[in-house]
């Protein structure tokens, strides 16, 4: 919005045109979110404890989590509102992947309202039944898969990129649909799933953001992209807009939901969050790579998974309580603790992650 506001001012003024670089307007798209999480943060608090919006507890959680019992939950919808806040004030609205991104996290938000609403109404720590959660997530995935699909203006844009091998692009077609609903709904669910301790999701969340952030910045850039070996996609870099204020909401959001938390995500935070980070991931053709980067919340869906295929095959569990944070606790961590760790093995993963752009 402000972009074309500063062009047509910067014809008169020259001071204007530092709005026409793309990494002025990130820089302001952080600060634009977090001033807004920082501003708005205590007052959605205090509605959301006069309505009751108190988080429920799992019957068969850890015995330290009890106290967390009526500490408001769906703050996530302060992270959506400055994340789209933000982007529409700073990006170019006539980019399609800018709409696409906000469409999805917009989507999905709604879907973790529908679903906190129902815990909260009954009481009770389940809420919308899994296969009405996966149906609507599946839809607004593939619609935004089938979008990108549609919409791609070269081969590079539907292609597979493996890290480290600068010449290896496998060409998906119509695969490419399949994998980017996977690559959507799977990253929203690992989110979801890894948001059980306070601030636990949104930190490594921000670091991925700003992880893509940097691959969006260098695929959207034809220089760069040429001197890094990484195919060039027009308009890509513009999604660095997206990726900054997603780091500067996630940052404002962490004041309020720091140990001991003011205020949950919820799952219109965390499945919002996790489907925005995979659309930008097929954006900016990283999938793999936002594997490495976000390789915590990877983690912690294998352990739901292979706790509940264990338990159904031998009727034994691995750990002693999943997501594996949980199992950690178990083990006699404080939350702090394992908040903490977890969040320097996310740092490192970026790091990895980002280390791809020169082991080529």
């Amino acid at each position: 919005m402000l972009k074309s506001l500063f062009e047509q001012l910067a014809l008169e003024y020259s001071a204007f045109n530092v709005f026409r670089y793309l990494s002025f307007r990130a820089i302001c798209g952080v600060l634009t979110a977090l001033i807004f999480s920082f501003l708005l943060g205590p007052a959605l608090i205090r509605r959301l404890e006069r309505i009751g919006a108190g988080q429920p507890i799992r019957d068969d959680g850890p015995i330290t989590h009890l106290s967390k019992k009526n500490t408001p939950t769906m703050g996530g919808v302060l992270i959506i509102a400055a994340v789209v806040f933000s982007t529409i004030l700073w990006a170019d609205l006539n980019n399609r992947f800018i709409w696409i991104i906000i469409f999805v996290c917009l989507a999905f938000g709604v879907i973790g309202w529908i679903d906190d609403y129902a815990k909260i109404t009954r009481n009770h720590s389940r809420g919308i039944s899994s296969k009405q959660k996966f149906f609507w997530q599946s839809l607004a995935a593939l619609s935004a898969a089938i979008t990108l699909y549609l919409t791609a203006e070269s081969p590079a844009e539907t292609s597979l990129l493996v890290p480290v091998f600068k010449d290896v692009a496998l060409e998906l077609g119509f695969g490419f649909v399949v994998l980017t609903w996977f690559v959507i709904t799977g990253s929203s669910n690992a989110v979801n799933l890894t948001d059980g301790l306070d601030g636990l999701a949104i930190l490594p969340s921000v670091l991925v953001a700003g992880g893509l952030g940097v691959f969006a910045y260098l695929t959207g850039h034809s220089l760069f992209s040429g001197y890094l070996g990484i195919p060039f996609i027009l308009g890509a870099g513009e999604v660095l807009i997206f990726c900054a204020a997603l780091v500067g909401a996630g940052l404002g959001f962490l004041w309020f939901n720091t140990y001991p938390a003011q205020v949950f995500m919820g799952d219109i935070g965390a499945l919002a969050i996790g489907a925005a980070l995979g659309t930008i991931a097929v954006i900016v053709r990283q999938e793999i790579v936002l594997a490495i980067m976000g390789g915590l919340f990877v983690v912690e869906t294998i352990s739901v998974v292979l706790q509940v295929a264990s338990y159904k095959l031998i009727g034994r569990r691995i750990f002693r309580m999943a997501p594996l944070h949980h199992h950690f606790e178990q083990k006699g961590w404080k939350e702090p603790q394992v908040t903490v760790r977890f969040w320097i093995i996310s740092l490192i993963l970026v790091l990895v992650g980002l280390a791809t752009l020169k082991v080529r």
